[in-house]
């Protein structure tokens, strides 16, 4: 069984690769980076290898700051990827596809837990909205193949925000729990006496371990042929950002205060899935956040020492 995992070697693609040895799959890692946003290079890919199942973790992401800024290349280079990579699976006959999206393909501010048919039903949140078409447009192409071939089966899972070991640490870009475990571990070390956090510390997101996406990517898979075309994956419960700021102060054992900037922006106050279809169909996360937390701050104590 040949599966190609794009984006390897990011933080998704890393895991998702060492798992999949484990379990024996024979995963196809390009000799040189490939570059899905060339049409040619991808399509020569696809049909020198032919690879059995793909798995497309490949995006171009960022944090809040990072999708205000750039919103043109959010959409356009990811349009350019993910079109790609599901044309050549249809025209070369992949037997399987995952497509991994995210939760921001639904609408701002709206009823709580979102379900499956919530998307296309109200606006977007403005701050991650190139993003978030992109994703839209690729869960989409992958419901209408699956109406219109038969060769190809394709099922897409939403996520909500992800984290842990692998993650981005990079004050720019960085999602909102790896920026803050930076933040609040600088200030442990240097002694300093306030961190700062975006936003008034309220919006409460719903985070999933990165592990436990792998396994949920693997176990979508194996069941594609009971999945539907696209399914949330996630905890199903939320957190507020300032809550988890205090269990990352906590667990490293900082002890100063938090400004809440309130002239940076926050987006969505609430986001959370509803994660029963994909519950009800056998698969479950398993790791509890304080967990997932002690794991990602343990990551990041090694990597910065």
């Amino acid at each position: 069984m040949k599966v190609y995992v794009t984006g390897h070697n990011g933080f998704v693609g890393k895991h998702l690769v060492t798992e999949l040895t484990k379990l024996n799959y024979e995963v196809i890692i390009p000799s040189k980076e490939l570059d899905l946003k060339n049409q040619e290079s991808t399509e020569y890919f696809f049909k020198l290898w032919k690879p059995d199942w793909v798995i497309h973790c490949a995006a171009v992401v960022g944090g809040i700051g990072a999708n205000i800024k750039e919103p043109y290349k959010f959409l356009f280079d990811n349009l350019q990827i993910q079109n790609n990579v599901i044309d050549n699976c249809i025209k070369y006959k992949v037997k399987k596809v995952l497509f991994l999206g995210s939760s921001c393909i639904y609408p701002k501010d709206y009823r709580h837990p979102l379900v499956e048919e919530d998307l296309l039903t109200a606006p977007l949140e403005p701050t991650n909205e190139g993003y978030a078409i992109a994703k839209i447009v690729g869960l989409k192409l992958c419901e209408y193949a699956n109406r219109t071939q038969n060769n190809t089966k394709f099922v897409s899972l939403m996520p909500c925000n992800l984290y842990g070991p692998g993650d981005h640490f990079h004050l720019e870009r960085s999602h909102v729990i790896s920026a803050l475990i930076m933040k609040i571990y600088d200030a442990y070390i240097n002694n300093k006496k306030i961190v700062e956090v975006w936003g008034s510390g309220n919006p409460k997101r719903e985070f999933l371990f990165v592990e436990d996406l792998v396994d949920g990517i693997i176990w979508s898979v194996n069941n594609i042929e009971k999945t539907e075309t696209f399914l949330n994956i996630g905890v199903g419960y939320d957190i507020s950002i300032k809550e988890i700021a205090s269990k990352i102060a906590n667990i490293i054992g900082y002890n100063g205060n938090f400004y809440f900037n309130l002239s940076k922006p926050e987006g969505m106050m609430k986001k959370c899935l509803d994660v029963s279809k994909i519950n009800s169909l056998g698969w479950k996360a398993k790791t509890s956040f304080e967990e997932g937390l002690q794991k990602t701050i343990e990551y990041y104590e090694r990597i910065r020492s």
